[in-house]
C-alpha cells in the first residue's frame, strides 16, 4: 500500500513539476551552522527551486502528496478511506519529507564524527 502511494505521489510530483519548472531534488544547505541548516531543511520542505533559479512554493510536491493520499482512498479499506485519514496521511508525508531532508543534510556530519579515527 505504501509503495503504491509513494510511487503515485512521485509520479504526480514529477509530471507537474516538469510542466511547472520545479526541481524536486533536495540540495544541501549552502550555509553552515546547525540552526541555519535546520531552518533551510524546514524551508525547502515547502519550497522548490524553479527553472529560473528562484525558490518558490512547491506546488507539484503538494499536489503529489495530497493527490496520492486522496487517490489511494479508492483502493483502501472503507475504514481507512476517509477524508480525515487522507489529510493525516498528507501531513505525515510532509513531516516524512522534512525528516528525509534533515537526514540528507546532517548524516554526512554525523558520519564524519562517528567514523573519525
Amino acid at each position: 500500500m505504501r509503495l503504491t502511494g509513494i510511487a503515485t505521489g512521485n509520479l504526480i510530483e514529477a509530471g507537474l513539476g516538469s510542466l511547472w519548472g520545479e526541481d524536486p531534488r533536495y540540495f544541501p544547505s549552502p550555509t553552515g551552522g546547525v540552526w541555519p541548516r535546520v531552518k533551510y531543511v524546514i524551508r525547502t520542505t515547502f519550497l522548490a527551486p524553479h527553472a529560473d533559479g528562484r525558490m518558490l512554493a512547491a506546488y507539484a510536491r503538494f499536489a503529489g502528496d495530497v493527490g496520492n493520499n486522496f487517490l489511494s482512498n479508492t483502493w483502501r479499506a472503507d475504514s481507512e478511506a476517509k477524508t480525515s485519514s487522507a489529510v493525516i496521511r498528507s501531513v505525515r508525508g510532509v513531516v516524512g519529507r522534512m525528516g528525509s531532508q534533515a537526514f540528507t543534510e546532517f548524516w554526512p556530519d554525523v558520519q564524519k564524527k562517528i567514523l573519525r579515527k
